[in-house]
């Protein structure tokens, strides 16, 4: 019975959808970019906070903190993910290579690759007789490496993604700081953020089909010790040099 079907019971891995390395893609670089967003603007705020009650100065951290950040991120995304490109490409190359100079010899090893995931000896080289004819590197690159050569992974898309993300998290503290009293403005950007990164842990635990309390545990512990630190440290800093 196929999955899908009329006759079939829809199973939740329906959702995900063919496009996974894609859609995790987008998920690693936009929760990291969020979550680094909100926490770092955050600490820098709040750091600023500590010293100082002069709205501008901390508003203009905060602003310093967002554009440095989200360069960064992207700048870091690009980098990263254009290396693991680079290396899905010269692993395609050289299999190509080696199907092209010994093509037996690679069926074979992909017959007993099959054979290895617990087919019988017969059905796994009939497999791997199909495979080789229809696309012999795709056959070899997805069981192998698990590399799909037409779903490479994409820098600028992890880049952008990180970026944005960053971007709309940094923005979070720095709306707080802009639009909230003084005497209110680090309970309230506490709280805020508190429950923003308890947010991004849901949805981030909801995305990738995990559980949800660990990851918004994970988020929210995370953010107020990085708070916590930088707003003392900035307590410090302000009465020394105060």
């Amino acid at each position: 019975m196929e999955i899908g079907t009329d006759d079939a019971p829809q199973h939740w891995h329906d959702d995900v959808g063919d496009d996974v390395s894609g859609r995790l893609n987008w998920l690693r670089a936009g929760v990291l970019g969020a979550n680094d967003g909100i926490v770092s603007t955050a600490g820098v705020v709040m750091g600023v906070a500590g010293a100082t009650d002069d709205s501008g100065a901390i508003l203009i951290a905060g602003i310093a903190a967002l554009t440095a950040g989200a360069l960064s991120m992207g700048a870091g995304e690009y980098v990263s993910v254009s290396t693991q490109r680079d290396s899905e490409r010269s692993i395609l190359a050289m299999e190509q290579v080696e199907l092209e100079q010994m093509p037996e010899t690679e069926q074979s090893e992909l017959a007993r690759m099959y054979r290895d995931k617990g087919l019988s000896k017969e059905t796994a080289e009939k497999v791997a007789a199909e495979l080789t004819r229809k696309d012999a590197l795709r056959a070899h690159a997805d069981i192998e490496f698990g590399i799909d050569p037409d779903a490479l992974t994409n820098p600028w898309q992890a880049a952008f993604a990180s970026m944005v993300a960053f971007t709309l998290g940094a923005l979070l503290p720095l709306l707080v700081v802009a639009f909230v009293p003084d005497g209110a403005r680090v309970a309230t950007t506490v709280v805020t953020v508190a429950l923003a990164l308890a947010g991004a842990g849901a949805v981030s635990a909801k995305l990738g089909y995990s559980p949800r309390l660990p990851a918004m545990v994970r988020n929210v512990s995370g953010g107020l010790l990085a708070m916590g630190v930088t707003y003392v440290i900035g307590m410090l800093a302000g009465t020394h040099l105060g």
